[in-house]
């Protein structure tokens, strides 16, 4: 059996993402761990989640700079299923995430688009079981 195990996010610093994704979005730290004086091992997901982790990777050269915030061209690159739309969705207005599409309803579910503090794209959806995830 094979299974994901990590997405990689590029950041610009370890310690800003963890703010942001801790504080705004509620994930939690599963692993921060420094390899080097540069590097460090920050695994990150949402809170309780089982799978779905990501590896926060500070950029090391300029090509990996100028891709912080547009790892996918500008779409949607990563996806947090929620069981409750209008309570995750309160919860990180709230906190002061950014909506760049608001929510709507879809044959798949209910979705809004928000943007990273580095601008990448997430949705928030609470699907319906359309895809057969």
């Amino acid at each position: 059996m094979q299974r994901m195990f990590l997405t990689s996010l590029l950041v610009r610093d370890y310690d800003e993402a963890i703010d942001y994704f801790v504080g705004r979005l509620g994930f939690e730290v599963r692993v921060d761990k420094r390899l080097s004086d540069e590097k460090r091992w920050v695994v990150i997901a949402p809170e309780g989640a089982g799978h779905g982790c990501i590896l926060l990777a500070k950029a090391s050269d300029e090509r990996q700079e100028r891709q912080i915030g547009d790892q996918c061209g500008g779409r949607v690159f990563l996806f947090i299923d929620t069981d409750d739309f209008a309570r995750d969705y309160a919860k990180y207005l709230s906190r002061g995430v950014r909506f760049v599409r608001p929510p709507h309803h879809e044959d798949y579910g209910t979705v809004a688009v928000f943007e990273d503090l580095y601008g990448n794209r997430w949705d928030l959806i609470q699907h319906t079981g359309y895809f057969g995830i």
